[in-house]
């Protein structure tokens, strides 16, 4: 049996166990998907001994950046943004060699390109590895891109200084934080939603809740929103092939 996991922390909000057991389930596969809910990404090494049969990882939360010096090798896109979601692992006999990959940026661009015609510029709220994602897609989009965050030295914009004219010149808004994210679901970033017009698009990584309440504020002014449901699954079904690569 091939077995394929998750590692990040906390996995209470996990999509990709049940997403993978079903699939295994309705395709009649010989695989086995697990949570490795884990408190440092030392603890990788612990997994990959104690697991002989794990073939693949995603990786998610708070990991994505900092699993990059454990590998071996990275694709093109992984190095490019600094952020890995998926890993293949080769075994060496005793030993293994673990290549990263990132297929957030596939999910990402097929969620919201048909969204972005007609718009100039983006902001993304928060830097971790999906911020770099979204940054990545939407600049080949062909979008002016600033990111938000809480701390001057991270982001072009702080949350505390977000002004009216700064959301209504950045007409498509991307929610890469896990604020909302369940359990916490009265949680949302701090933006002036105020200032949200019918001209917006409200796209938010997040998928549980269907609707965030950076979504539902979004949606009472009118603007376009979209959940991170197809991102996650579209994702998901790259991995998959990644791994079937091996």
């Amino acid at each position: 049996m091939r077995k394929f996991g998750l590692i990040g922390f906390p996995l209470s909000h996990s999509f990709s166990q049940k997403y993978f057991t079903e699939k295994f389930q309705n395709e009649g596969l010989d695989a086995e998907y697990c949570n490795f809910p884990i408190e440092s990404i030392d603890q990788l090494e612990d997994i990959l001994r104690s697991e002989p049969d794990l073939v693949g990882l995603n990786v998610t939360i708070p990991y994505k950046t900092a699993i990059i010096p454990m590998l071996n090798e990275l694709t093109n896109c992984a190095a490019s943004i600094q952020s890995v979601n998926t890993i293949s692992i080769q075994r060496i006999g005793n030993s293994w060699s673990l290549k990263g990959s990132n297929t957030d940026v596939i999910g990402c661009k097929e969620s919201i390109e048909a969204h972005v015609n007609g718009h100039d510029k983006a902001l993304i709220l928060g830097t971790g590895g999906a911020a770099k994602a979204a940054f990545h897609i939407l600049e080949q989009l062909g979008l002016e891109c600033n990111f938000v965050s809480r701390s001057v030295d991270e982001g072009d914009f702080v949350y505390d200084e977000l002004t009216p004219e700064d959301i209504w010149e950045h007409t498509i808004i991307i929610n890469c934080t896990p604020l909302g994210m369940y359990p916490n679901v009265d949680a949302a970033p701090n933006i002036p939603y105020e200032s949200i017009t019918p001209e917006h698009v409200l796209f938010d990584m997040i998928y549980n809740p269907a609707e965030t309440v950076f979504l539902e504020n979004g949606r009472k002014r009118g603007a376009t929103t979209i959940n991170g449901l197809q991102m996650l699954e579209r994702q998901a079904e790259e991995s998959w092939e990644i791994w079937n690569e091996l």
